[in-house]
């Protein structure tokens, strides 16, 4: 039995506009029956005018034109009502999953492509809500057309009789279609979803393609995908093309064979000249009532498909939320204990469930980062991990930051394990500058003060004086409130990393980590930033990670790590004269 159900549906939203929504119903039923109305009307006119009741027949075609303009009233008002509740809905839906997005572990999003999320989060609210006030739409059309079926049966039960056998044919054709187009629908949807991503990469990691001279091979790569996508969408398309030819065949041959039994029964003078003339004239509703069953099927199968997408983000058994405890510390000191700390990278590879019919993830492969890691870095001294590459450094910090989950054994702060804190406690407790930090579009004030808003213009600048920008940022025409575009996009790697360097000083956390955080700097910049960071010991717990073992020279202690294990700890000088693998690595950085 599964223990997580999606707490969120399109009712849950629907119901918040119950009133507005059940109006909107109202009116457009209102709207369709007078359709189906003057359908009717315009039918007795037709037999009055045969019958030479000509006085009888405008005033019925007076009824008509007067029950028209009430019925555009109708979609006026309805237009309006769609407009604004449509709006209402879709941002509520939005902001939810803004929220949502939040909640998600890091690992859901590294195990999945970007696409997963830009089309479920930005195209399927829309596409629902949309689609939805179609089906409204379409249900009130399907009850005016059927009257008006009604209407014609009622003339002759002959024709009746055909009528029912074409409709029932055609909605057994439609029947078989719907099931074929939600199979191939989700196999179209999975390949523009590919194309969303790797778009996405190419966009964000463009410099990186051409000076790697990567152009022909991810255009071979994009050229794989997008005829990946054009083969789905064809195979839909046709499949869809073909299943309307045969029920427009279907409904072409019903409607002959109508006319003919039609004639045979004017001839036999079973039927009269007026009703056969009705009977002709509205022989299209026949079309528009088999339109409105099939399309109904089409929209409630799409809602259903996209509802799915959308609402099973909320579903903790396929994507998985943080977890949060409920100690909470305005004062945190900042020290520091992992205790037999075993951690595995687990690779997923989605897969299709036939019972639960939705994405699901399944085990591929494990890669054991660390089998029983323990050490301990006192509150506000400056420890520093080295190591190379691969030798779980990184994971470290995304571990001790609640990135990343432990498997087992713990993690403590300040005799506390973090699983036990809540939110804010842990959020507060950490900064965290990476070696390709994100920067938001804004002004470089703006980056600054979205950590504390309340900075003062004194404290901006030291901070940028600590993370050696002050000068540049002196020099710019707009001083601190240049845009730095998308992502950072008019700074260099190395102003990008200064200016996260300045924005984790400025919110000052009891602990802050350094990933890299310093790799893309000159040699005097990097110098400058390395004493600002060496001054924080005493007033912060530093974590630093480090290829340079010069940048980490003033560190309290010096874990080095070789294949997830701690091989040897101790100050530089201290490694440097017991440790022959780290003495090598230093010297080979410096020759």
């Amino acid at each position: 039995m599964r223990k997580n159900k999606n707490k969120l549906s399109l009712g849950t939203y629907c119901g918040k506009h119950k009133v507005a929504i059940f109006f909107y119903v109202l009116i457009s039923l209102i709207a369709s029956l007078t359709l189906a109305a003057t359908t009717i009307l315009m039918a007795e006119a037709i037999e009055n005018i045969v019958e030479k009741n000509y006085y009888i027949a405008i005033n019925y075609v007076i009824c008509v034109l007067l029950i028209d303009l009430f019925r555009w009233s109708c979609w006026y008002i309805t237009s309006f009502m769609y407009h604004k509740v449509s709006g209402q809905i879709i941002s509520q839906m939005y902001y939810d999953l803004s929220k949502q997005s939040f909640r998600l572990t890091s690992k859901v999003y590294s195990d999945n492509e970007s696409g997963l999320f830009m089309k479920r989060m930005i195209d399927a609210p829309k596409a629902i809500v949309e689609t939805f006030a179609e089906f409204v739409q379409i249900t009130t059309d399907l009850i005016s057309s059927t009257i008006v079926i009604l209407y014609v049966i009622s003339i002759n039960i002959f024709v009746g009789l055909i009528l029912v056998g074409i409709i029932i044919i055609c909605v057994v054709l439609d029947r078989i279609r719907v099931k074929v187009y939600e199979k191939n629908n989700k196999k179209t949807f999975e390949t523009e979803q590919k194309i969303t991503s790797l778009t996405t990469e190419i966009i964000e990691s463009e410099k990186d393609i051409k000076s790697l001279g990567l152009e022909q091979t991810l255009s071979e790569v994009a050229k794989d995908n997008y005829e990946k996508n054009r083969s789905a969408v064809y195979k839909e398309s046709t499949t869809e093309t073909h299943f309307w030819r045969a029920r427009n065949l279907t409904h072409d041959i019903g409607c002959a064979l109508m006319l003919v039994i039609s004639i045979l029964l004017l001839d036999k003078s079973l039927m009269t000249v007026a009703a056969f003339m009705v009977v002709y004239s509205h022989k299209g509703n026949i079309y528009e009532l088999i339109s409105c069953i099939t399309e109904i099927s089409s929209m409630v199968s799409s809602i259903k498909l996209n509802s799915q997408r959308v609402f099973s983000l909320f579903d903790e058994e396929l994507f998985e939320v943080e977890k949060f405890g409920d100690v909470h510390l305005d004062v945190i000191d900042g020290e520091i204990e992992f205790k037999n700390v075993a951690f595995t990278y687990r690779d997923y590879e989605l897969t299709k469930d036939k019972k639960l019919k939705k994405e699901i993830k399944e085990l591929r492969t494990q890669t054991e980062v660390f089998k029983d890691l323990s050490f301990k870095v006192p509150k506000n001294k400056m420890a520093a991990f080295v190591g190379k590459s691969g030798s779980g450094k990184s994971t470290i910090l995304n571990l001790m930051s609640k990135i990343y989950n432990a498997d087992n054994g713990e993690i403590l702060i300040d005799n506390t394990n973090i699983q036990d804190f809540d939110k804010e406690t842990l959020r507060n407790s950490f900064t965290l500058v990476n070696q390709f930090p994100y920067i938001f579009d804004m002004t470089i004030r703006e980056n600054l003060q979205i950590v504390k808003p309340e900075a003062t213009e004194k404290e901006l600048n030291e901070v940028l004086r600590q993370a050696s920008l002050e000068e540049f940022v002196s020099g710019l025409e707009m001083g601190l409130d240049t845009k730095v575009g998308e992502k950072g996009i008019k700074l260099s790697g190395g102003q990008k990393q200064r200016l996260a360097i300045a924005r984790a000083l400025l919110r000052s956390a009891p602990i802050i980590l350094f990933d890299e955080s310093t790799s893309s700097l000159d040699n005097i910049a990097q110098a400058e930033v390395k004493k600002n960071i060496s001054a924080l010991k005493g007033r912060k717990t530093t974590i630093v990670v480090a290829h340079r073992l010069s940048t980490i020279k003033d560190a309290d202690i010096i874990f080095f790590l070789h294949e997830g294990v701690i091989v040897d700890q101790g100050t530089f000088e201290e490694l440097f004269e017991r440790n022959k693998q780290f003495k090598e690595m230093f010297l080979a950085e410096n020759i």
